[in-house]
């Protein structure tokens, strides 16, 4: 099984890339990830380019929460073939 960074190890990442304090780094996580929340209890969906796409797809016994990985991101694992940017 692949191993899992916590939101603390992630707000430390995000500080140093941006490099703000932890509390700073922290507020724009729980922002987007609030965000992200929000959009997605309205029934949208969001996309990030170089990222993927999350949406909800509704069926008639619920809802599924779907990711659709770009093709950058399948590149990580070697799943695309049309891929030819940086990593």
């Amino acid at each position: 099984m692949a191993t899992r960074i916590s939101k603390k190890e992630v707000v430390e990442k995000l500080a140093l890339r941006l490099s703000v304090e932890h509390a700073v780094a922290e507020k724009y996580l729980d922002a987007v990830t609030e965000t992200l929340y929000d959009v997605f209890k309205a029934g949208d969906g969001v996309t990030l380019p170089n990222f993927g796409s999350f949406y909800l797809d509704r069926r008639r016994s619920g809802c599924v929460f779907k990711f659709n990985p770009s093709q950058r991101f399948k590149a990580l694992f070697g799943w695309s073939s049309s891929y030819k940017g940086s990593l």
